[in-house]
Order: C-alpha cells, then sequence, then structure tokens
C-alpha cells in the first residue's frame, strides 16, 4: 500500500523514519515520518499528501507531490544536510477531513506544539505535475491577479499568506535560476480562493511560516479531483525541475 511504499523509500534513501498514528473516527491513521540531519539546528519541514479524492487516481493530486518528496529523500540522503530536514508524508488532507482537526498535517502541527520544537518553516508540495504551453491554460481567483502572472500554465508557484513574505520570498529565490522551469510566488489574505487549499494551512496557527509549492490545481488542471487525473497526463520533465528547484531552495536556506 501507499503507506509501506513511501516508508520503504525514505528508509532506502538513509532517513529516519517514524509512523505517526493518530484517531479520525475510531479509525487509525499514518504519517510517514523521515528525517536527515537529526539535531542540527532549527528544523526545515517538506511535506505532501498521500491520500487522493474519493476514488479518484490522483496522479497530480497529489501523487506528483509525494513522487517529489520521495526524489528530494533520495537527493538528500547524497549530501550531508547541515541542519535537520523533516519530511512528511500526510494522510487525510482531501474532503471530508480537510480544514478539519482530522487533518493528517492537524495531527503533525499538533506533535510539533507538544514538543515544542524550534521550526525554521513548512514547504508543502501539492499538485506539481501538470503544466501547459497553450495559451489561455492558466486562470486565476481574481481577474486582476492576470496583469501579474502568466496566462499560460508553465510555471510553479510559491504560495503564502500575507505576514510570510520574507519566507516566500526566500524560497522563490533559492528555486529559481536552479532550472529553467519559471517559478512566481503570492503573499495573499485566506479570504483569496486556493491560498489555504492544503496542508501549510495547518502551520498557521501556530505562527509557524508555511508555504504551498503547486501548479495552481484546479485554476490549471480541469481533472482536478476527476477520474481522469490520470498519470499520463504528467509532465515529468518539468516534474524533475520542480525537485531539483525544491531542493537547492532547501540548500540556500
Amino acid at each position: 500500500n501507499s503507506l509501506d511504499y513511501i516508508k520503504g523509500h525514505f528508509e532506502n534513501a538513509g532517513a529516519n523514519v517514524e509512523l505517526q498514528e493518530f484517531v479520525v473516527s475510531r479509525r487509525i491513521y499514518t504519517n510517514v515520518i523521515g528525517r536527515f540531519g537529526k539535531g542540527k539546528g532549527r528544523k526545515l519541514i517538506l511535506g505532501a499528501h498521500y491520500d487522493s479524492y474519493e476514488q479518484t487516481p490522483g496522479a497530480d493530486d497529489n501523487a506528483s507531490g509525494i513522487a517529489g518528496l520521495i526524489e528530494i529523500a533520495y537527493l538528500l540522503g547524497k549530501t550531508d544536510a547541515d541542519r535537520e530536514i523533516e519530511l512528511v508524508a500526510y494522510t487525510l488532507e482531501e474532503p471530508p477531513y480537510f480544514a478539519s482537526s482530522g487533518m493528517g498535517s492537524y495531527a503533525h502541527a499538533a506533535k510539533i506544539k507538544k514538543e515544542k520544537e524550534k521550526i525554521e518553516g513548512v514547504i508543502v508540495l501539492e499538485m506539481i505535475g501538470y503544466f501547459s504551453d497553450e495559451w489561455g491554460s492558466q486562470s486565476y481567483p481574481m481577474p486582476l491577479l492576470k496583469i501579474s502572472y502568466p496566462n499560460r500554465g508553465n510555471f510553479l508557484a510559491v504560495v503564502g499568506r500575507l505576514n510570510q513574505r520574507e519566507f516566500t520570498k526566500n524560497i522563490k529565490i533559492g528555486m529559481k535560476g536552479a532550472t529553467d522551469l519559471p517559478v512566481y510566488s503570492i503573499n495573499a489574505p485566506e479570504s483569496l480562493p486556493g491560498i489555504d487549499f492544503s496542508d501549510h494551512r495547518s502551520y498557521w496557527p501556530l505562527g509557524i511560516n508555511a508555504v504551498m509549492v503547486t501548479n495552481t490545481a484546479f485554476y490549471r488542471n480541469k481533472e482536478y479531483h476527476k477520474l481522469e487525473d490520470t498519470f499520463d497526463r504528467l509532465d515529468y520533465k518539468r516534474m524533475a525541475k520542480v525537485v531539483i528547484s525544491v531542493f537547492e531552495a532547501i540548500r540556500k536556506m
């Protein structure tokens, strides 16, 4: 199953692996945690959710994010981390648990709070597999955004809330130039639809810097939460560029 698959890859990459179990609606669910550089300074967290919406294949949402997380684990395993980096594969991000205390990321954030850990920040990979060079393939929640952002869905976005400009900027700068994949960022109020549509939202109440790295989900991928969200629609070359970009951002921080 997905849990064993992720756990196996984290272990193969050289991570120190822990399974975080929590109970929702009288059932046990599990986050998979992989650590590198344990005990070295303030911790940086990188996460992605491994559940998919209802019975959909979830290739972009969010097998793409999990694939990216696993590849970053292998890159970390080959380098000597100068800080502690924690990789987390979350469960229960999708409805009906989204935006509730049932989310896997909520359980992970609660663990951080309880253990009073010092966290540098959180980067969540949410849909990083679908790209399009077609004119008009990118839409936005507000028409005004079309002035500042591309009309083609051929870029990656770093998304944070208003009071996280510095952290968001640092991630974007770290990613830009690592490959030729364009990287944009946005800091906006949570009232803008999509700003908080992933696991990064769970860390905001703790005052922790948390951003989402994304292809903008349904603003680009029209098969979002549908049976057609299949592996053959993903752009693996650009996914690899996302992995390299995020890894470089982690190294530069």
